[in-house]
């Protein structure tokens, strides 16, 4: 008899979880992690704002995105939850009617944490790489870094790496620059 840990992770098995962790299925594993610290929390939230305005509304910027936080990806037999994802209006004019979404992103974002930060990078970017998403920007709130990698052959390229309180103008949201000061708790 095959017990639940010997099988690979189903979609159902996300819907077990308490509502207080985010649950995904990387390789066939269930992995789970807390909801964030406040530090990610205001990360997160202040890039969603910076880039949100002038990209996903068009206030101040080009628009043309959709920028959300936290949507749910289904890529093959992963599941996946980027802290924000961006997909070019031209490439997905609608939000599809599911609560997932199947065609990869064209920018994901990842907000590091310590109980994240090895699944974010040695799990998930090789996963979003294989997927063709675009552009990878990690984050990580107690450095105070933010790393941008543009996809070239299949492999994520280190493009810029920005500290305190830089100004950014990063690939492919470079058109309005913002401070990476305002994510940073002060």
């Amino acid at each position: 008899m095959i017990t639940p840990r010997q099988r690979p992770a189903r979609y159902e098995d996300l819907f077990a979880l308490p509502d207080y962790v985010v649950g995904e299925i990387i390789g066939g594993k269930l992995h789970t992690h807390p909801r964030p610290a406040p530090r990610h929390a205001l990360a997160l939230s202040a890039l969603t704002m910076e880039i949100g305005s002038p990209f996903h509304r068009g206030r101040g910027g080009p628009g043309g995105w959709w920028i959300l936080d936290e949507p749910e990806l289904h890529m093959g037999e992963d599941i996946l939850v980027p802290d924000l994802a961006g997909w070019r209006r031209e490439r997905m004019p609608k939000l599809p009617e599911t609560a997932w979404f199947e065609l990869a992103p064209d920018w994901v974002c990842e907000v590091l944490s310590p109980a994240t930060a090895k699944l974010d990078r040695m799990s998930k970017m090789p996963r979003y790489a294989a997927n063709g998403v675009a552009h990878c920007w990690l984050v990580d709130p107690i450095a105070r870094t933010l790393e941008t990698f543009p996809l070239g052959d299949g492999q994520w390229l280190l493009q810029a790496s920005f500290v305190d309180e830089a100004d950014v103008a990063a690939e492919p949201f470079d058109a309005v620059p913002f401070p990476l000061a305002v994510l940073w708790a002060q």
